[in-house]
């Protein structure tokens, strides 16, 4: 029984650890975001210097799994944990890098002159950041009904980076001075469409730890 109490309290802590992670990560995502939207070279740069940090933890959780796996031999549920822990810590860090990626398009872009307000990427922006949110939940509440919501969510984002893709291309065609920024607001909503599938991701693993279900490149629709 203290053993058990004692390995527990080991993946609780593992949780916090993931959970810092993930705060850092997701802060990452909304600072690039307003970097883009406002113009703000010096919180884009700043996004960027603190990529080392998520890096840091996942290093630092992929140790403490390790010793989990090694030295407590896991079964059933707890395993799930610890593998589908590390599978979101693999995201946060992707994560942690499209905010670095969507950081260095809002340094470009702020030299420039600004392209008209779109719509679209405002909408991309607010439903890439509420997959986020809700995977993140989910995973803190051990939430599948949310987790299956998120999956089903990815086609809306799918389908707002093809529409962007789209309205950009025909806006160059008309005007050609705007083609290089044109070019960087579409790899932009590639990073945003990007931060809705680690979300999905994350949500798959959810899944794998409450059920057991293995819903990667599953979950999706």
């Amino acid at each position: 029984m203290e053993q058990r109490a004692h390995f527990t309290k080991k993946l609780e802590e593992l949780k916090l650890r993931v959970l810092r992670m993930a705060a850092l990560s997701e802060t990452a995502i909304h600072k690039s975001i307003k970097a883009f939207v406002e113009g703000d070279g010096d919180l884009a740069e700043e996004v960027i210097r603190g990529d080392s940090a998520i890096n840091d933890l996942e290093d630092d959780i992929d140790n403490f799994n390790l010793e989990l796996l090694a030295l407590d031999q896991p079964m059933a549920i707890d395993l799930r944990t610890i593998i589908g822990s590390q599978r979101i810590t693999v995201n946060l860090e992707r994560l942690g890098d499209e905010a670095v990626n969507l950081a260095h398009r809002s340094i470009f872009l702020s030299s420039r002159p600004p392209l008209p307000f779109n719509p679209l990427m405002e909408e991309l922006s607010t439903v890439s950041k509420q997959m986020l949110a809700d995977s993140l939940k989910a995973f803190v509440d051990g939430d599948v009904a949310l987790a299956h919501h998120v999956c089903r969510t990815d086609d809306e984002a799918d389908t707002l980076n093809v529409k962007i893709l789209k309205e950009l291309i025909s806006d160059m065609v008309r005007e050609s001075r705007i083609v290089e920024r044109g070019v960087h607001c579409i790899i932009a909503a590639r990073h945003l469409e990007r931060v809705a599938d680690l979300a999905t991701n994350i949500a798959e693993s959810v899944v794998f730890i409450v059920e057991g279900d293995n819903m990667k490149h599953q979950c999706r629709g």
